[in-house]
Formats: C-alpha cells, sequence, structure tokens
C-alpha cells in the first residue's frame, strides 16, 4: 500500500529501537523553497528531537539569508563540510539527516559529509542511504595507539614494530595486537622470548596448514615483543571488518603485564575496537581521491599522527608528496604529518656474504634497496625478487638466481611456504629482513613523533 494522500513521506525507520527522540541536526540548502524545508522538520519532528540546522549552501530559492526561518536554530558556513562540522560542535548531535539535494552537493561531497558525521561518532542518514559509525567499544585495559592504512602493503606493520621498538627503547614494551586475512583461528599469544621463529620451525607450522607469514609473527619477529594475532574477513567502507577476532585478541593482551597497546589494522579494516591515539599510514602513490574523498577521509579524521611512506627523492615523487600532504592537511588539519620511506634491515649479520634479496616492495624501489644493503650492510646482492606475494614468479626468481649463500626475506606472503624451501634446496642460509622506518621530512622526526603519539594515548587513557 502507498502513502496516503497528502501525507508527507519519509526516512525509512531505524535500524535500532531508541528509547526516546533522537538529538538531530538537519543538512539543508537553498535550491528548495524555505517553506517546504520548514514543513519537513515539522514532520520529521514527530519523531526526532531536531535540534538545529546546517545550511550547506545557498541557491536560486533562498532570497535573503537572513529572512530564513526554519522552527529551528540554523548554522553556516564557506562550504558544505564546514556547515556540518559547526553543527556538530554546536548541536552535538546523535543523528544527522540529510533534506539536501544536487546542485549544492553531488555524491562525493555527500560521502565526505558522511566521514565527518561518522568521526564525531553520529549516524549519518538521507532519504535513501544511512551510515552508522562503525562499532569501536572499549576493550582494552591499557592505554591504546592503532595503526591503521589507505589499503594493503602501505607499511602498517613496519610502522607498528618501529613503534613497539622506540617504546621498549623507553623501557615500556607494548603487546601488538593484529588481525589479518590469515590469522589463526583462535587468538595466539607469541612471546619472541619462547616461541620458536626460526626459519626450520615456521615451515613446520606452514606445513601443519597454518599461515606462517601472518603479521602477528612477523612483528614478533622484527619488534622482539609480545604480540596477539587474530583474524578477519572482509571490510565495510568505514574500515569495520565484516568478522573478526580483534576483540578477543584485546582481551587476551589485557592479561599481559605491559602497560601499552599498539592495535595494528589489516589492509584497510580498523581495528573494531577504541583506541586512545591512531596512526595512518598513506603511501606517496595513493590515490587521492580515495584517500581524502569519498569515506577515505574518515581514517583520515580518526587519526592524529599521518604517516606518508615510501617517500623517494625523485623530482616526480616530491610533487606527488606535496599533492598528498596538502590533501591530508586539509582533510585532518589538526593530525601531525611525518614523510618516511623504509629501509631493510637483516635481523642476523650478512656481512661479506652474497645474497638474494626478496620483497614486496615495489619493483621500481629495488635498486635502492639493494644499494642500502650493499652499502649498510656489507654483503653483495647477487639478485633480487619483488614477488613475495606471487608464488609462480618467486619460485621462478630464487630457482634462477645466481649462487649465493643467503635468502634475506621479509616474513611476509609466500614467504615461508615456498621462498624459504626453495632457498633451503639450494643450499642457502636464511635470514629474515625487516623495514625499518627513516624520517624523510614532515613535522618532525619519525621517531620523536611516535612516542609522541603513544604519550597522547597514554594521557587520553581512561579505566
Amino acid at each position: 500500500m502507498g502513502p496516503r494522500p497528502g501525507k508527507m513521506t519519509w526516512f525509512r525507520p531505524l535500524p535500532f529501537e531508541v528509547a526516546r527522540p533522537l538529538r538531530t541536526v538537519v543538512l539543508v540548502d537553498g535550491e528548495h523553497y524555505p517553506p517546504v524545508v520548514r514543513a519537513a522538520i515539522e514532520e520529521l519532528s514527530s519523531r526526532h528531537d531536531v535540534v538545529g540546522a546546517a545550511l550547506l549552501g545557498e541557491g536560486e530559492k533562498l532570497a535573503d539569508l537572513a529572512d530564513l526561518d526554519l522552527g529551528v536554530p540554523v548554522v553556516t558556513a564557506a562550504d558544505a563540510e564546514a556547515a556540518l562540522a559547526e553543527g556538530l560542535r554546536r548541536f552535538a548531535p546523535e543523528l544527522v539527516l540529510d533534506m539536501s539535494d544536487q546542485p549544492v552537493v553531488d555524491g562525493r561531497t555527500r560521502l565526505r559529509l558522511a566521514a565527518l558525521a561518522l568521526a564525531a561518532g553520529v549516524r549519518y542518514e538521507g532519504a535513501d542511504f544511512a551510515f552508522d559509525p562503525p562499532p569501536r567499544p572499549r576493550v582494552a585495559a591499557k592505554p591504546s595507539v592503532a595503526v591503521i592504512g589507505t589499503g594493503k602493503r602501505t607499511g602498517k606493520t613496519a610502522v607498528a614494530a618501529h613503534m613497539a621498538r622506540l617504546a621498549a627503547g623507553q623501557g615500556r614494551p607494548p603487546v601488538i595486537v593484529a588481525m589479518g586475512r590469515g590469522g589463526p583461528a583462535q587468538p595466539e599469544l607469541v612471546d619472541p622470548a619462547v616461541f620458536d621463529l626460526s626459519p626450520k620451525a615456521l615451515v613446520a607450522l606452514s606445513e601443519s596448514g597454518r599461515h606462517a607469514a601472518s603479521d602477528h609473527l612477523e612483528d614478533a619477529l622484527a619488534a622482539g615483543v609480545v604480540t596477539v594475532g587474530t583474524r578477519r574477513c572482509g571490510g565495510g567502507l568505514a574500515g569495520a571488518p565484516a568478522y573478526s577476532t580483534f576483540v578477543a585478541g584485546v582481551e587476551l593482551a589485557n592479561g599481559r603485564p605491559e602497560t601499552l597497546l599498539v592495535l595494528e589494522g589489516s589492509g584497510q579494516a580498523i581495528p573494531p575496537v577504541h583506541a586512545d591515539a591512531t596512526v595512518c599510514v598513506v603511501p606517496v602513490t595513493a590515490d587521492l581521491e580515495l584517500v581524502a574523498g569519498h569515506l577515505g577521509a574518515y581514517r583520515l579524521l580518526l587519526s592524529d599522527l599521518i604517516v606518508i611512506s615510501m617517500v623517494a627523492a625523485s623530482f616526480a615523487d616530491s610533487g606527488a608528496r606535496a599533492s598528498l600532504e596538502r590533501c591530508v592537511r586539509g582533510v585532518a588539519p589538526g593530525a601531525k604529518v611525518a614523510h618516511t620511506v623504509f629501509r631493510p634491515h637483516p635481523l642476523e649479520p650478512v656481512s661479506g656474504r652474497r645474497v638474494v634479496y626478496v620483497s614486496t616492495a615495489p619493483a621500481a624501489a629495488m635498486s635502492t634497496m639493494a644499494g642500502h644493503l650493499e652499502r649498510e650492510h656489507d654483503c653483495m646482492v647477487v639478485a633480487t625478487s619483488h614477488h613475495l606475494a606471487h608464488r609462480r614468479q618467486l619460485a621462478d626468481d630464487i630457482g634462477g638466481a645466481p649462487p649465493a649463500d643467503v635468502l634475506l626475506v621479509e616474513l611476509k606472503a609466500a614467504a615461508v611456504d615456498v621462498a624459504v624451501p626453495a632457498a633451503i634446496e639450494r643450499g642457502m642460509e636464511v635470514v629474515f629482513c625487516d623495514n625499518r622506518v627513516v624520517s624523510a621530512g614532515g613535522d618532525g622526526g619519525f621517531d620523536e613523533l611516535a612516542l609522541a603519539t603513544a604519550d597522547l594515548a597514554t594521557g587520553r587513557f581512561t579505566p
């Protein structure tokens, strides 16, 4: 049965029951006649506590802003996003209802508005869409820093491990809680002091059916701190995993004596628990529209420190870096920004030895990485492969490499099930390799900014 004649229809009901009307801000524009907007607000007020409106932009049907009377207070600003931000600040709503339309707002603008609302923990709803803030309950029993990213292979694990080493160096080693698409069936605590992370042991783990290069194993090996591994499947537009065991992993970490948690995201997925501070890793090659537009802005808005990773010295990269920095600062002006590069660091000496170096780094970076190894670690890199995540090419690369003494490989992707057995078959020793974070500009050195972010988390923590 359709709506009764003369009866105004409205947004679909909330997917949850509320015991009282929600504090609501409506988004309006000057392309609707004010009497129409006022009538809609009056109808809406029968179900919600409409406390104000935000005017996203003027238009042909708004003759004089001074005469605008919608029956509720109205805030204005220079643009749509600033108007919503002012509405969130002034009215502290629980719900934002979007009554605007083109040409004042388009689909891209709407998703940026949704990101603003979600970052404030407020539901954002329109005539045929709704976005709920991803649930992030307070589970951690100690201060926590989330390390999130704009996608896969941005450098989250390297950043999380580096932060953990820095904190440990100050006498406060953290527990890292990681989630991954190949994580253990149940949360697994790995203490590198007693857990065998040797190549032989990891191969045995792989042969048992486990993903032996899971992020928490890499974290434990590279950072030398206790880690908890969890799994997740799927991910939403605002970073919520469709399924995860992360909450149980944090509860396991709560039982440890360490006084800080580092919560590591997976791909675009954000740890589904509250974090006291957040670091977001964005590669310099990232698509600006996806990073700062649509709902990508949500990740930046959550962040206290934004790490622009994989920065190089070329002119082209300098231009990309400047564009990306302007973009992220425009979205999150209050966040600190660090520019970084990653450099390989063997976890055992390789001096004087012939090395085959295998990584997930882009092909264009391999010569730089190899040169760094030869200069800083006194080895001879006889071959490289950037196919660590591509099993068939990886096996071909190792099988076709010149004679070498050592396979130097990151503990990622196909490292254990393909690279290590192939190297052992050729009589090579296996040495695992970490990616160390090196500062390359921004608001200060990465070490300083990372530790300041950990201090920020400690200051914000409430038991």
